[in-house]
């Protein structure tokens, strides 16, 4: 699977009241996750970065799918349009915004809008829609069966922003045959999420949720 920390080199992310810069903050968080799935030996995890650099939106989107990933989780800590929201949400595709904090997330992530090219079989025109159909629908079942299970470790154990499954176009989620979902850990422009954002113990305890999620997707399989 492929864990994406959000952001990264000249891009910070959103930042918070006391200077909290997104990009260091899903990094770290992205780190304790990957040492969890790696210790238990479940599935292989590669990283979209490891270190403060800049990623294209499509480039991490092809980095995903150059390794037939099984998963791809798009790991964020946004600010967001109103100060009231707080806490933890995940974000499936969809090209029409659930709602108005969905959509507005979506836009200020979406910097670049490519996916690249599928390798299909050598068919008609007509069978090659029929099998892209089809990709997409299994894809999108994948990935609103993380959002749940995710969802579910992370209930009572981190808070939760209401509605907290909710669904927009964004553009890192666009993979037609890698099921993919984004987490948001927080909202820094809520001074409580960041403040607990800032703090390892938090960190780990959000990593844990998460670990414990994706396991369940996985059940009983080894994957890459």
């Amino acid at each position: 699977m492929v864990l994406d920390p959000g952001h990264g080199g000249r891009d910070p992310g959103a930042t918070g009241r006391n200077g909290t810069e997104e990009k260091r903050i899903v990094l770290a968080v992205a780190q304790e996750l990957r040492r969890r799935l790696e210790a238990a030996g479940r599935c292989r995890v590669a990283m979209t970065r490891t270190q403060d650099r800049f990623i294209p939106l499509a480039g991490r989107v092809a980095f995903a799918r150059q390794r037939d990933a099984a998963l791809l989780l798009s790991i964020h800590a946004d600010s967001a349009p109103t100060r009231e929201a707080r806490g933890a949400s995940i974000y499936t595709l969809s090209e029409t915004a659930s709602d108005p904090l969905a959509a507005a997330l979506a836009r200020r992530e979406n910097l670049a809008d490519q996916v690249g090219g599928l390798r299909l079989p050598s068919v008609t025109p007509e069978v090659q829609r029929i099998l892209l159909s089809l990709m997409r629908d299994e894809t999108r079942q994948g990935s609103e069966r993380i959002a749940r299970t995710t969802l579910a470790a992370m209930n009572g154990d981190v808070p939760l922003l209401v509605n907290p499954h909710r669904r927009a176009g964004f553009v890192v989620l666009k993979a037609p045959d890698v099921p993919s979902a984004l987490v948001e850990l927080g909202f820094l422009s809520h001074p409580v999420d960041e403040a607990a954002l800032n703090r390892p113990a938090w960190r780990a305890r959000l990593a844990d949720s998460l670990a414990d999620g994706i396991h369940a997707y996985l059940g009983r399989r080894v994957v890459t």
